[in-house]
């Protein structure tokens, strides 16, 4: 491989996702050589701590190959949570009445809380909610 600064001589980028599988020095440094020219880390698993390393290891990479490359930092957008089950769980039915309320006790399969002031304020009757990543969409 050549080592040379600036950016490969292409129209196409490709962008490469570090997980616990492709994380480290040797992996990053192989994914690299077989094309990646930017480093994708998903920062809603694990802390700030555990970034470093990764991090470390791509800025040693573009040292070690004498080529500068991208890092994109992929953060999530926030998730709601509701409050517990007494159950720990409940199922939901198609066309079933569920009220989502302010009150703490533990739910069941008509209610639970959702403490999170803000979407009572900003939700009108017929409103879509997506629930658990969008595989559950509710109408207020």
């Amino acid at each position: 491989m050549t080592n040379a600064i600036g950016p490969r001589s292409r129209k196409v980028r490709v962008l490469a996702t570090l997980g616990p599988a492709s994380n480290d020095p040797a992996m990053i440094a192989s994914l690299f050589e077989a094309g990646a020219d930017a480093f994708r880390i998903n920062m809603s698993h694990g802390d700030q701590q555990s970034k470093v390393p990764v991090i470390q290891a791509i800025r040693a990479m573009e040292q070690r190959f004498g080529r500068a490359t991208t890092i994109l930092a992929d953060l999530q957008g926030p998730k709601l949570r509701v409050g517990r089950f007494a159950e720990g769980r409940v199922e939901l039915k198609t066309g079933q009445t569920f009220t989502f309320d302010r009150s703490p006790e533990p739910g069941d399969d008509a209610r639970v809380e959702l403490p999170h002031r803000e979407i009572f304020a900003a939700i009108e009757p017929g409103a879509r909610l997506l629930l658990d990543d969008g595989k559950l969409v509710v109408r207020v």
